[in-house]
């Protein structure tokens, strides 16, 4: 259901749509709508958003906004990340209410996952 000015959908750059698309499948069970061969729309089962070809990638040393999901398994989610081909960008560390680790996708973008153990 769309709500007035709510935040309705995000789009990120990525290199390969492919490779992107079995990433996000594999780790977060995203499901895609493919739109040409430059652009696929995702949903999460409560997000929609899509990915555009691109050369370039966004991360928060690039003054991107951080995307963080939530974990119930900080580190089974973690392994999954590793297993599809993400990369750690931050190792898992405390802070105030929790734990988190900050990860690249296939295309470099940045993400987060937070547990509250």
């Amino acid at each position: 259901m769309n709500q007035h000015e709510k935040i309705n959908y995000i789009e990120f750059p990525v290199k390969s749509l492919h490779r992107t698309k079995k990433f996000f499948s594999t780790v977060f069970a995203w499901t895609f709508e493919d739109y040409g061969e430059e652009y696929t729309a995702f949903s999460d089962g409560v997000m929609k958003g899509g990915f555009f070809k691109s050369p370039l990638s966004a991360s928060t040393n690039q003054g991107s906004v951080l995307i963080i999901f939530y974990s119930d398994d900080l580190e089974k989610t973690l392994k999954k990340v590793l297993e599809a081909g993400g990369e750690v960008v931050q190792e898992i560390f405390a802070f105030p209410g929790g734990r988190r680790f900050h990860f690249s996708d296939v295309s470099g973008n940045e993400f987060a996952v937070w547990s509250e153990v």
